[in-house]
Parts: structure tokens; C-alpha cells; sequence
């Protein structure tokens, strides 16, 4: 039995199968977790949705701010849907699109396996969080996504306020906040404010602001936490971290982890020929 986590892979659904066969996957005995972004921008959402879904007795999912953008696309009415991208449509206007949001509600913002001892995010965590706390938090807003009130939630998800996350918080303003610092944070501030706009690497930030792994006075964590999001950050390895965003989407890999070795192995596969960053970079 082995367990893999895999980066973003944003509709790259032919790296995928390819990935999965160069793991030689078995559902029956191994176990895929995603670090989110299953969809957007890689030209076949569709696709990848369905695939992941049918191996989903084997899948551990946390969400990425793209995927929770799909499920608010889908509480719009049909003709603001018809108005985004062709990619997004074909999985919008599918015949299972239904079982397939009802589905992607269902998953996870954060995931730890005490076992393995390892916990997974899309993006990071805030500062000044325990394992415990960030898992709390993560858990209130997975309850929300998946009861009948999930609607009110999605049609309030976007906008970068609150940029920090407090427990003074409360309703809408503390599930955005969690949800702002777990899919969409690369850098904050000591206090834990998020900067939305810096997406570079470590070094290209203004003063003040750091990688959200490297916050000094940052709450201890004794777990090893593996997250995507960033693709400009790359591969990497430090402070207890394994980020795994190897910008398939954008020409780079899609990069799996395998979690239950003593040290973690990396399996990766080239993006496909087509693939290149656009003028304005990730989002």
C-alpha cells in the first residue's frame, strides 16, 4: 500500500493518467491525495473531475480556491454560467454536474493522517495556528459547505476581506477568512494578514511579508504539512513543508509525493508540449 499526494492539476487530464500509470496506481490497495485546483485553465475539467471521481473511495481531496470559484460559478444563474470560460462551461452545463458538485462539496480544507503524520492544504496556514486550531476551523467551513445552507456560503465566498484570520470572528467573515488564508495565501505579515498580491518567490516580496511557512513567531506544528498553490515557489522542501505545485498547467510537472516512505520520494511527469505561462502569471 502506498499513499501519493499530488499537485495542482488544473484540467492537465493527460499528465494525470500518465502520472497515475507511471505510479501504477492500484485503487484497490494505494491512496491519492490532492492538494487541490483539480480544475481551471488546463483544458479538460471535465474529464479530470470524472476520473478523480470514480477512484474517490481511494481519494483524499482538500480543496483549492479554484475549485471552491467552480462551486460558486454553479449557484449563478444559466446565463452568467454561459459567460465563463469554455472549459468551466463543459463542466457547468454537464448532464453529472450535479453528483460532481455535490461531490466536490463534500471534500475536505484541510487533511491530517496522525498514522502518516502528515496534514495537507491547498495553500497555508495562518501563524498563529495549532494543528489543532487550523483543523477546527477547516472543519467548520467543510459543515457549512456540505449542509443544506451551503448556497449562502458560496454566493459570499469571494473578496480579500478579512485578510487575517481572527477568532473574534464570526459567520460569513470567519469562513471567508479561513477559507482567504487555506486556498489563496502565499504571503502575510507576522500578524497573519494576508498580501494578495505577491506571488513571486521568496526574496521578490516587500518588507514586511513572508512566506506563510517562515513567519517569524509562527506557531509549532510537529506535523509535516504538504500543500500546492504556488507555482512560482516550485518544488520544495524546509521547515517542516513540502509544497508540490510544479506548474503543470503552466509547462512545468505534475509532481506526486509518496508520504509513507521514511523519506518522502518525488515522482513527477512533464507537462505536455502545448502547455506555457501566459503574459500576467498565476493566479
Amino acid at each position: 500500500m502506498a499513499t501519493y499526494a499530488i499537485g495542482d492539476v488544473q484540467g492537465c487530464y493527460p499528465e494525470l493518467q500518465r502520472l497515475l500509470e507511471k505510479l501504477r496506481f492500484d485503487p484497490a490497495r494505494d491512496q491519492l491525495w490532492f492538494c487541490g485546483d483539480l480544475v481551471n485553465r488546463g483544458g479538460q475539467s471535465l474529464d479530470t473531475l470524472r476520473l478523480i471521481h470514480g477512484l474517490r473511495d481511494s481519494c483524499v481531496i482538500t480543496l483549492g480556491n479554484h475549485d471552491l470559484s467552480l462551486l460558486a460559478i454553479a449557484q449563478r444563474r444559466p446565463e452568467a454560467q454561459a459567460r465563463v470560460n469554455p472549459e468551466l462551461r463543459e463542466v457547468l452545463f454537464a448532464d453529472d454536474a450535479p453528483v460532481l458538485f455535490e461531490w466536490l462539496r463534500s471534500q475536505k480544507l484541510m487533511h491530517h493522517d496522525e498514522q502518516l503524520d502528515w496534514a495537507m492544504v491547498h495553500a497555508g496556514l495562518a501563524p498563529m495556528w495549532t494543528l489543532r486550531q487550523a483543523l477546527r476551523a477547516a472543519q467548520d467551513v467543510e459543515r457549512e459547505l456540505s449542509s443544506p445552507h451551503h448556497p449562502r456560503l458560496l454566493r459570499n465566498l469571494f473578496g480579500n476581506r478579512p485578510a487575517q484570520w481572527s477568532s473574534r470572528l464570526q459567520g460569513l467573515d470567519r469562513y471567508r477568512a479561513t477559507i482567504n488564508t487555506m486556498t489563496r495565501m502565499r504571503y502575510c505579515d507576522v500578524n497573519g494578514r494576508i498580501d494578495f498580491e505577491a506571488k513571486g518567490t521568496p526574496g521578490t516580496q516587500k518588507p514586511g511579508l513572508y512566506p506563510w511557512f517562515a513567519v517569524p513567531g509562527m506557531r509549532r506544528r510537529d506535523v509535516r504539512i504538504v500543500c500546492g498553490h504556488w507555482s512560482a515557489l516550485g518544488r520544495f522542501a524546509g521547515l517542516g513543508v513540502h509544497a508540490i505545485d510544479t506548474g503543470c498547467v503552466w509547462g512545468g510537472q505534475l509532481t506526486a509525493l509518496q508520504l509513507d516512505e521514511s523519506e518522502p520520494r518525488y515522482i513527477t511527469v512533464n507537462a505536455e508540449p502545448h502547455r506555457k505561462r501566459p503574459p500576467g502569471g498565476e493566479d
